[in-house]
């Protein structure tokens, strides 16, 4: 890992109190093009190393988060915000995918291709292989830094790329620690390395042409910005972006179960800070109001403080600025029509969970994603009219539907505009062997274990004139 020491440096703080925790330097263009030069060293030594020794070399460094995943669980969760079980469960969420991604190291497979399908060529051999693209940009979101990492670095790894790591400004010493046993892993000299500071960063990686492919979580207007960049050198771009997830609660369900979603898929995992998070209820007239009642029982129990403290449900979200902006989204609701019936206010980086009720379907505040603990329930009559409101949303990650139908949940999952549909439970899942991603502004791109790793490859044909003479 390197890391450069070429710009001014940021101080990054505990979100909730202040705390300073640490210091990075923000790069300059100039630096982070110097580390892609220095990649491509790196890119030989990866692409040279044979898939069982790439796989070992993923394993050690499981290994090595494993042994040191309560540390790495404290720090991030003092530098992010996140309650310390659920950095917890990000930690080892990431030590299983490094190991899922070491398996899959070995199985880049090729194909024969029969030639005996087009006259005149059946005696030819055609076969594919799988080689690394290149130098891989990861580029990190704050709100699941190093699971997302892992998705990235892990992958690119495994299919004998070099890659270079934006971690996020506000949260990035989680990822210094990991890159730091990604040295002691035994990584070659300039594969894995880091690039700390804002949007220049991002950028300059976009644009450079020793970068073969961006690999970005991140806002839909980040991904347009990275994608326009990306175009002048016709590099690979891999975007997944926002989310408005819907949930449907039909007049079948269990509204204790649907309303338990919402508490611990939206307004508790993440402090509400997830792009697969429910952001849209509509629950039908027949269960509104012992859907809502339940909502508003479950949501009093949530605990908001000390992201430090096991006891804490929601913690600070990542800056009192993006605090400010979910206080103003909310105001917007009332403003349109909504009615505040829990919650809502905010005290510096903190963000009592909301539940908002009556919210008007076309309201421009519902359509946008809000990034916090905020649950806007909506009435519909029919399923067809929930799925008309749910399509009508610029985004397509996931959507959930609660019914004990099971004809309606397909019928409904069928029809929904989306990446994902889950039946009876949270849109807040990703398990790291499902492809995950979203249809329209959400990207179109799909990220997992299986996925990925293909992705970060290009295929060679090999063809054998007259093998079978």
């Amino acid at each position: 890992m390197s890391l450069s020491s070429a710009g001014p440096v940021l101080t990054v703080r505990n979100p909730g109190t202040g705390e300073p925790l640490g210091h990075v330097e923000a790069m300059t263009p100039e630096a982070v093009a110097g580390v892609v030069d220095d990649a491509r060293e790196g890119q030989r030594a990866m692409s040279a190393m044979p898939a069982h020794e790439r796989s070992d070399l993923l394993r050690r460094v499981a290994g090595l988060m494993e042994e040191g995943k309560e540390d790495l669980a404290l720090l991030l969760a003092a530098e992010n915000g996140k309650p310390l079980p659920q950095t917890r469960g990000e930690v080892e969420a990431a030590i299983r995918i490094f190991r899922g991604y070491a398996g899959e190291a070995t199985r880049l497979f090729g194909r024969q291709i029969p030639l005996d399908a087009v006259p005149g060529l059946e005696r030819h051999l055609a076969v594919t292989m799988r080689e690394p693209l290149g130098v891989v940009a990861a580029l990190v979101p704050f709100n699941y830094p190093v699971e997302l990492y892992a998705h990235k670095a892990a992958a690119a790894l495994a299919a004998g790329n070099a890659v270079v790591v934006q971690p996020p400004a506000r949260c990035p010493l989680s990822l210094v620690r990991v890159a730091e046993l990604v040295d002691r892993a035994g990584a070659p000299r300039f594969a894995h390395q880091l690039v700390t500071g804002g949007v220049e960063v991002s950028q300059a990686l976009a644009e450079l042409p020793g970068i073969a492919a961006v690999s970005l979580t991140g806002s839909t207007a980040a991904g347009r910005e990275i994608a326009r960049r990306a175009s002048g050198t016709l590099k690979k771009v891999f975007l997944e972006l926002g989310g408005n997830d819907a949930l449907i609660v039909c007049d079948d369900a269990d509204v204790d179960e649907a309303a338990k979603a919402v508490v611990l898929g939206r307004l508790a995992r993440g402090n509400g800070q997830i792009c697969c998070a429910v952001k849209r209820v509509y629950v039908q007239d027949g269960v509104h109001d012992a859907f809502v009642s339940s909502l508003l029982e479950q949501t009093a129990k949530l605990t908001v403080g000390d992201q430090l403290l096991e006891s804490t449900d929601v913690g600070p979200l990542i800056t009192e600025q993006a605090a400010e902006r979910v206080e103003a989204a909310v105001g917007r609701l009332v403003e349109d029509g909504a009615r505040l019936v829990a919650g809502g206010g905010r005290r510096g980086s903190f963000v009592d969970p909301a539940v908002l009720v009556d919210v008007p379907a076309a309201s421009p505040a519902f359509a946008e994603e809000i990034f916090g603990p905020v649950a806007p329930v909506a009435r519909f009559a029919d399923p067809a009219e929930a799925v008309r409101m749910a399509n009508e949303s610029p985004y397509g990650l996931h959507a959930a539907v609660f019914t004990r139908d099971v004809s309606r949940a397909f019928t409904l999952a069928r029809q929904l505009d989306v990446g994902g549909v889950v039946i009876n439970g949270s849109t807040a899942l990703r398990a790291e062997n499902l492809p995950f991603g979203g249809t329209k502004d959400t990207g179109g791109y799909r990220e997992g274990l299986h996925e990925t790793v293909l992705d970060f490859t290009r295929q060679k044909t090999v063809l054998v004139m007259e093998a079978f003479g």
